[in-house]
């Protein structure tokens, strides 16, 4: 194997690694926002449209491609808080 492969192989699996830090981090983050928009019980509904907004530029800046997947992922799931907890429809 030449240098060049090896140099390459680093270089991906330090992306593979960075992305899997960055999906952890970004659990965390949907998970507390949920936490809080569920718990929080002085929460107006205004503060918690503004979480899940901001969950989700945090999201799309740490992947930027990938809003058609937070759609499917994390949207549906927020909205399903929101409606519980404020009694939305």
């Amino acid at each position: 194997m030449s240098n060049s492969e090896r140099r390459g192989q680093q270089a991906n699996s330090n992306e593979r690694e960075q992305e899997a830090r960055n999906i952890r981090r970004l659990q965390i983050m949907i998970s507390m926002v949920m936490s809080v928009i569920g718990q929080d019980p002085n929460l107006t509904v205004e503060e918690a449209s503004e979480l899940a907004a901001g969950a989700k530029r945090a999201a799309l800046a740490m992947f930027p491609d990938k809003e058609f997947t937070y759609d499917i992922l994390y949207k549906p799931r927020l909205q399903r808080l929101m409606n519980e907890r404020f009694r939305l429809q």
